[in-house]
């Protein structure tokens, strides 16, 4: 390299230098930022991961066996492909420990992305075949707005549809059907 070259950083150097108050994501070679998300967003994903973690991490009232996580760094590809999803969950026999970094690089058996006006279009093309190629088991989609969750499950590499709920209905969806969840408790109100 010539003196007066200079070396562009890296995708994963841009993304470990975005502002406070951004998320980074390397989806298919590409950086996405989005702000922090909105109100509703963070109550749904909150109030999911309470309803999880106890049951499930916990196994308190459930079967416990599992590792909830809240936007863990996914890294499919070390700092290469690096997704971001709201929550993620491991079953504790394929990651019987958390990481010392920041990078979970044991793919995860259940993802679920919150949904909001900026990001659902990434979230659905961009980010769910991406779920899918990496043999993530189990997707929920969770719109706060709307107040619905999608359930999806991997089915020879492609997301087959398990269940779409609404409003208030009590759902005991895969792969966290040991437990009944009132959907009701994950809607915030709003203005």
């Amino acid at each position: 390299m010539h003196a007066n070259q200079t070396t562009r950083p890296s995708l994963y150097d841009q993304l470990k230098a975005l502002p406070e108050g951004l998320t980074g994501e390397i989806l298919n070679g590409q950086l996405y930022t989005q702000p922090r998300p909105s109100g509703v967003h963070v109550v749904a994903a909150t109030s999911l991961a309470d309803e999880l973690v106890s049951p499930f991490q916990k196994g308190r009232g459930g079967p416990g066996g599992w590792w909830i996580a809240a936007e863990p760094e996914l890294h499919f590809i070390h700092d290469t492909e690096v997704d971001v999803p709201d929550l993620a969950g491991w079953r504790r026999s394929r990651l019987p420990r958390i990481p010392q970094d920041h990078r979970f690089t044991v793919v995860p058996d259940w993802i679920c992305e919150i949904l909001s006006p900026s990001t659902a279009s990434k979230d659905r093309e961009v980010k769910m075949p991406i779920y899918a190629h990496f043999g993530v088991t189990y997707a929920w989609l969770i719109d706060p707005r709307a107040h619905t969750l999608e359930a999806y499950a991997l089915d020879g590499g492609a997301w087959g549809e398990i269940g779409r709920f609404a409003g208030g209905a009590q759902v005991s969806v895969a792969p966290f059907e040991a437990v009944t969840i009132d959907l009701s408790d994950l809607w915030a109100p709003t203005e």
